[in-house]
């Protein structure tokens, strides 16, 4: 890691901190609990990375800069609190989750306290920024709206589980590049430059990480393998197999509401054999490829550097998912 990219993520750590922080010590600890227990913090990350694309080197990033990758982690923050109320999650990060912690009411509430804080952020550093936050976290509830209609569907369509990735993944990156570019002062042919290669890395990314969960084994995952087939949740590599004349049918008997463990290991055997993990593949290489080319148009410097050094490692987590 660059040591301004360092010393700034460790500013970003500080905003967080801060911004959660109420007069109720009660609700303050239940805000700061996933922060605390750390994090990669990709997104604010991107966004420090996306400004710095603009700057000198070892610049340090301005404070809206700061703020910006600040309130898209807080959505980040919140949006898992739900996520692990929906999920009866027990632990998140190597700690208890919240809804373990503190139940379902308080997780619930506390994940809005982060987005509403989030929001406030926004609102501070100008209305475009502002505006561009709340779409999306208004994409992100449609994109897992869309995953949760899809549950046991066996005829779920490629464009409908695309459309939930993007709602879901890829929207927040590419808000984390935007609003770190526009924070950053950038000219608009950069910003959204740098909006598209958010998106296509979110994009490969959440197909890698599907692809992850059934050719994976538990103790590579650090959760069951296979744990989107037996909640129901049809990825890409699923949905390819389905598709094939190799072993669609018998994949096919298989996925139900009712399925057991057993069912799932046979299921994860004959989509590992099918031509479903291979093509998704080719899917992910294909915007990975696409978000490293999205960094054509910028200027040579430590921020552009950077996300190219994220892109290249992408697509070597692409060749080799185990890897």
């Amino acid at each position: 890691m660059l040591p301004t990219l360092e010393s700034d993520l460790a500013r970003v750590e500080t905003a967080l901190v801060d911004n959660v922080k109420t007069d109720l010590d009660f609700l303050t600890d239940i805000a700061q609990h996933l922060i605390r227990a750390g994090g990669k913090r990709v997104r604010p990350g991107f966004a420090i990375a996306a400004a710095a694309t603009g700057m000198s080197a070892g610049e340090p990033a301005p404070q809206d800069v700061i703020l910006g990758a600040a309130s898209v982690e807080l959505v980040h923050l919140g949006s898992l609190y739900h996520d692990d109320v929906m999920d009866e999650a027990t632990t998140r990060r190597s700690v208890d989750s919240v809804n373990a912690k503190w139940g379902n009411l308080r997780a619930i509430l506390a994940g809005d306290f982060l987005l509403g804080r989030a929001s406030e952020i926004a609102a501070s550093l100008g209305t475009e920024v502002a505006g561009l936050l709340a779409a999306t976290i208004g994409t992100l509830c449609e994109g897992q709206i869309r995953e949760l209609q899809a549950t046991y569907q066996i005829d779920r369509t490629v464009e409908d589980y695309d459309a939930s990735i993007n709602g879901k993944t890829a929207s927040l990156l590419a808000t984390a590049c935007r609003i770190g570019a526009i924070t950053g002062g950038l000219d608009r042919p950069i910003v959204d430059s740098l909006t598209e290669f958010g998106h296509s890395y979110g994009m490969a990314f959440q197909v890698v990480d599907d692809i992850l969960d059934v050719v994976a084994t538990s103790e590579q995952l650090g959760k069951p393998s296979g744990n989107d087939i037996l909640e129901g949740n049809y990825t890409l590599p699923v949905l390819r197999a389905l598709r094939s004349s190799e072993v669609g049918e018998q994949l096919r008997s298989l996925l139900s509401p009712e399925i057991t463990p057993e069912q799932r290991d046979e299921a994860l055997v004959l989509v590992r054999t099918s031509p479903g993990v291979a093509e998704s593949l080719d899917v992910a290489r294909g915007w990975a490829d696409k978000a490293s080319a999205s960094l054509s148009p910028l200027p040579d410097s430590a921020g552009t550097n950077a996300l190219r050094a994220a892109a290249d490692h992408l697509i070597r987590r692409v060749s080799n998912p185990l890897g």
